[in-house]
């Protein structure tokens, strides 16, 4: 399955429900739960698991600065910083495995096609009281 972030999802999100992801997440507000509020929620914590991610990655990147020494103390933050990178790279993978595969069991309903107009029905023939002979 690809590797897909959440603006590909988001994107993915408004092609199937026909509407940009701002006026969905207004829209659901509004709403009892349902589909769109739980694909809205995935959307939003694989979005939260990148942000995740970008923030360990640089804090990583500025423990291990080439101008910086490394000692004992930095040791253990370095250990921590990796560990949590990691739970945010699993949670990324699993939240985007999770909404694409709900995605792709839904289709969007297409419009219903407008009926023909309806013509009123033609005049029936008066019955006359009178007694035929």
């Amino acid at each position: 399955m690809p590797h897909l972030t959440s603006t590909e999802i988001a994107g993915r999100i408004e092609d199937l429900y026909g509407a940009p992801l701002a006026d969905l997440e207004a829209h659901a507000q509004d709403q009892p739960p349902g589909m769109l509020s739980a694909v809205l929620a995935m959307h939003d914590d694989l979005a939260l698991a990148e942000r995740s991610i970008d923030f360990h990655r640089d804090h990583l990147a500025r423990l291990i600065h080439p101008e910086r020494q490394i000692g004992r103390h930095e040791v253990s933050h370095l250990l921590d910083g990796s560990r949590r990178l990691a739970e945010a790279v699993a949670v990324r993978d699993v939240q985007a495995k999770s909404v694409l595969a709900v995605l792709q069991s839904l289709a969007r309903v297409p419009a219903p096609a407008p009926s023909p107009p309806t013509l009123p029905a033609p005049p029936l023939p008066a019955h006359s009281t009178v007694r035929s002979r």
